[in-house]
């Protein structure tokens, strides 16, 4: 069982890594070669300045407001849940003070973000059994949401765990000094993988480092590319 927890918790991190880097640089370099697209893209009155209305429509999704309203509550509460957990992550690496101008406890939400970003992504996967967005959708879609989803359900469980039912064998120390390891290239397990549910930790690592190496490759690249987008129809 351990060998399973190393060859998850560590090369498959690394390759996850390498492979969403080479990936996103592959995808950026397809679009730099491509020849230029003469014919204006587009679609919003000239306003300036439009590097600033680009930012807007990236992250208030004004688009989306407008048609569909129960999908942009859901989006928001998403991305805004997901970027407090990104937060979260980068806090269990090394302490950051620069995190801490507002104290708070790792991880933030008291458990409860995760709970969002696990009823957005059924959200998100449910619609897409109902038209029109049925027709629209591929596999590569309800991949991407089951990999997300389950990378959500399984890293929550742990904060679930620990807050919600007193679950308390793995400490926020045990995992810095694992994701610290990483990212100092002197790899240990050896504090996460003797805990009572190191085997949730695991399991979502595995399935983020999955959604990690299939990400450059699907549909979820325009949050790469989209903020040049949005400063393109902004003209």
């Amino acid at each position: 069982m351990k060998t399973i927890y190393f060859l998850v918790l560590v090369p498959m991190v690394y390759l996850a890594f390498a492979v969403f880097l080479a990936g996103v640089i592959f995808q950026l370099l397809k679009v730099i070669k491509r020849p230029a697209f003469k014919p204006t893209l587009a679609i919003h009155p000239k306003r300036n300045p439009a590097f600033l209305w680009a930012i807007l429509d990236a992250l208030l999704l004004p688009t989306v407001w407008r048609h569909k309203r129960t999908l942009w509550f859901f989006l928001m509460a998403f991305h805004i849940s997901f970027l407090m957990v990104f937060l979260g992550h980068l806090e269990l690496i090394t302490e950051m003070s620069w995190l801490q101008v507002i104290g708070h406890e790792i991880f933030m939400g008291q458990g409860f973000l995760g709970l969002i970003m696990s009823l957005a992504l059924l959200y998100f996967f449910f619609r897409r059994f109902a038209s029109p967005t049925k027709e629209l959708s591929v596999p590569e879609d309800y991949l991407l949401l089951m990999l997300l989803f389950l990378t959500v359900v399984f890293g929550s469980e742990m904060d679930w765990a620990r807050r919600w039912y007193d679950y308390g064998e793995m400490s926020v120390q045990e995992y810095r000094a694992y994701l610290s390891s990483i990212f100092m290239f002197k790899p240990s397990i050896a504090a996460v993988s003797t805990s009572g549910h190191s085997f949730m930790l695991v399991l979502h690592v595995f399935f983020a480092n999955l959604f990690l190496m299939f990400f450059p490759f699907s549909h979820l690249m325009h949050s790469i590319f989209g903020f040049a987008l949005n400063k393109i129809r902004r003209g």
